[in-house]
Formats: structure tokens, C-alpha cells, sequence
């Protein structure tokens, strides 16, 4: 077990992370990108301008942990541990990343860049989706109830197709409530 390391500037491209928990550990501009992270433990932990795309997360838990300004290209969350699955995401860049069936209540996204994102069978229910930009992002049967949607932009929700019961949106984000009738509105 690692505990309450800072971790600067190491490229874990070419060497392993040591160690199969770490707890409150901050990870500081280091690479990931294409790394193993699988059956590692990080609880308490913050990653901060990281670039972890397409990173493996087979059975990594992810507890308590915060990603500011990464780069999460294609990580695909859904292979995570979910046991106490809990992360907040600040100024990310989250481009064809997947939740598949996770729940993920009343979490934050804020600022984050979300093209493409799958969250097919996913539980968002209280989640807040501040700032974030969900240009081709998959809500196939998503639940979304209380979900915050008010400052969220480019987002395609079909109604009948996801619980979106309470869920909040602005009066400019409701055309991505109508766009499979093919409605226009000015």
C-alpha cells in the first residue's frame, strides 16, 4: 500500500505504477496513456493535468478520487470496480469514454468535453452535468431522474427511451429533448 505520495511528472507509459493501493495520493502532470491500471485501488486520490487515454481499468476501483484538467481519452470506466465507484471530474477531456451500466449518482462533471461518450444503461440519477459539452453522447435506456442538464450543451435525450423524470434543463437545452421529431424551433 502507497500512502500520501505526490507523484510529479512520472511517465508510466514505460514502468508500472508500484503498488496495488494507493491512498491520498496525488498524481501531478504524469502520463498514463495507454497504461495498466488494472486491479489497482485508488482511494482519496486526485489526478491533476494527467493524461490517462485509453488507459486499462479492468477491476480498478476508483474511490473517493478526483481528475482535474486530464486528458481521459477512451477510457472505458465501465470495466472498473463499482464497489463504492465514486469520482468527480473538473475541466476534463472525456472524448469516446464509456460508463456502460455504472451507477454514478449524484456525481459532478463540470467543464468537461464529453463528444461521443456512451451511457447506455447507466444510473446518473442526481447527477450534474455543469458546463459540459455532450456533442454525440449515447443515452440509451440512461436514468436521469433529478439529473442537471441546465448548463449543459449539444446533448441528444430521447424522452421515451430514458427515465428522465425531474431531470433539469434550460430553455435552449429542450431542442435536444425534441430532435428525433424533427421539430424545429426558433
Amino acid at each position: 500500500m502507497v500512502e500520501n505520495k505526490d507523484f510529479k511528472k512520472i511517465d508510466f507509459t514505460s514502468k508500472s505504477l508500484t503498488g496495488d493501493e494507493h491512498e491520498n495520493c496525488s498524481f501531478i502532470e504524469c502520463d498514463f496513456s495507454n497504461s495498466n491500471l488494472n486491479n489497482i485501488v485508488f482511494v482519496d486520490c486526485v489526478f491533476e493535468n494527467c493524461n490517462l487515454s485509453l488507459c486499462k481499468t479492468q477491476n480498478t476501483a476508483f474511490k473517493s478520487v478526483k481528475f482535474e484538467n486530464c486528458k481521459l481519452l477512451g477510457v472505458d470506466f465501465s470495466e472498473c470496480n463499482p464497489f463504492l465507484l465514486s469520482m468527480t471530474f473538473d475541466h476534463c477531456f472525456m472524448n469516446l469514454s464509456s460508463f456502460y451500466a455504472l451507477k454514478i449518482k449524484s456525481k459532478t462533471f463540470t467543464d468537461c468535453s464529453m463528444h461521443e461518450v456512451d451511457f447506455t444503461n447507466s444510473d446518473l440519477s442526481s447527477t450534474i452535468f455543469n458546463n459540459c459539452d455532450l456533442k454525440h453522447a449515447i443515452f440509451d435506456r440512461t436514468i436521469l431522474l433529478k439529473t442537471n442538464f441546465t448548463s449543459a450543451t449539444n446533448f441528444n435525450i430521447d424522452p421515451e427511451n430514458n427515465n428522465i423524470k425531474g431531470a433539469q434543463f434550460s430553455k435552449e437545452g429542450l431542442i435536444g429533448l425534441l430532435e428525433k421529431y424533427k421539430i424545429k424551433v426558433n
